[in-house]
């Protein structure tokens, strides 16, 4: 395909389609693990790359995904 002398477009779209496709793939399995099915169906319809379903994963599922990290150790 020919990107008007920008091969590098090409290499965005792949990896924009990549990004799209983990966190869509986490966020239906979710939603139909939680027997959500007007969540499935939006998610499976609507492609907003990846933001949809972040949205999703992060807020509006019944078991939120939470990034955990270590809270710092006290001394002594």
């Amino acid at each position: 395909m020919n990107w008007g002398g920008r091969p590098w477009m090409g290499a965005g779209f792949g990896l924009l389609a990549i990004w799209s496709l983990i966190w869509s793939g986490m966020a239906l399995w979710k939603s139909a693990r939680n027997g959500e099915r007007y969540w499935f169906l939006a998610l499976l319809l609507i492609h907003t790359a990846g933001i949809l379903d972040i949205l999703y994963l992060f807020v509006f599922a019944k078991n939120k995904l939470v990034l955990v990290s270590t809270p710092p150790k006290r001394k002594k």
